[in-house]
């Protein structure tokens, strides 16, 4: 890896401003102070479209920003616990420059933290399963679904949209979230700083590579189905409408029929799948069974 950094110039002395090298991470969390990821064709210059950098910036005891933790690889090997990695890595860095003391090494056996959130509602922490009250665990899932995190008046209004609640019940249901995640939760902006494998982020994941069979085996239901929080609620239809979207642009139609078990009523999915299916294919009874109920 360090052969194929250098390549791309990736090494001691390499300059990484925007100047030099167009869009990437490094330049970014360092001009804006907030931590960034860069994604293959997301980079300017051609020969980073390999390379995916997730980049967290260091600030000092004074508030500057003093310099980035960069964790890149080849945008194959690329993984949603990366942000979350190293943002966590960086709150370290920055809790030993306050304490003045050297930073301790992170335990190799830290426990992590699941999330089940589609069709179902779950949190697990080092095996055992986290007695969270509905409010908690939207919080939970908005901070999984955008690891950059939160403004505290945007988490707010995602949680509540207009409704009149007071900025200490706010705080309130905050506070018992991060003292159940063993305060991994960050304060001045609401992110999470621990690793945490989330079934919603791991179905964006599927699309975005294009794997649409993952995406369904994955979607096993709509995001936090009781839940009426603003946010969720977007999620919840971005969610719906990316993995259908993903099914109707498949050319295979077992996508169609898993699809169509989980929505009788979608005449659009029936037909596609009908379209996909060869005449004397057997599952054209189940497609067209499926349309009939429709009618």
């Amino acid at each position: 890896m360090r052969r194929r950094a250098e390549r791309v110039n990736f090494a001691p002395g390499g300059r990484w401003d925007e100047e030099a090298m167009g869009t990437n991470a490094l330049s970014l969390a360092l001009r804006t102070g907030r931590p960034s990821t860069v994604f293959s064709a997301e980079h300017l210059v051609t020969a980073l479209h390999g390379w995916v950098c997730y980049c967290a910036p260091l600030h000092g005891p004074d508030g500057r920003v003093l310099g980035v933790l960069d964790l890149s690889t080849t945008w194959d090997r690329s993984h949603p616990l990366a942000m979350a990695t190293v943002r966590g890595l960086a709150s370290a860095v920055e809790a030993g420059l306050r304490t003045g003391t050297s930073c301790a090494p992170l335990p190799t056996d830290a426990p992590g933290l699941r999330l089940t959130c589609l069709g179902a509602e779950d949190a697990v922490r080092a095996g055992a399963r986290l007695r969270l009250r509905p409010r908690q665990l939207e919080i939970l899932t908005l901070l999984a679904l955008e690891p950059e995190g939160y403004a505290p008046e945007r988490l707010r209004a995602s949680l509540y949209g207009d409704r009149p609640v007071t900025a200490s019940t706010f705080k309130a249901e905050i506070s018992h979230l991060r003292r159940a995640l063993g305060g991994t939760v960050a304060t001045r902006r609401y992110a999470l700083t621990a690793p945490v494998s989330c079934d919603a982020v791991d179905v964006l994941r599927a699309l975005r590579r294009g794997d649409t069979g993952t995406a369904l085996r994955l979607y096993r239901g709509p995001l936090l189905p009781r839940s009426q929080a603003p946010g969720i609620e977007e999620w919840r239809t971005c969610l719906e409408v990316a993995v259908r979207e993903a099914v109707l642009t498949s050319d295979r139609p077992e996508h169609a029929l898993r699809y169509g078990e989980r929505a009788p009523y979608d005449t659009e999915v029936h037909r596609h799948a009908l379209r996909l299916l060869d005449a004397g294919d057997a599952r054209r009874a189940i497609a067209t069974g499926r349309l009939a109920s429709t009618a």
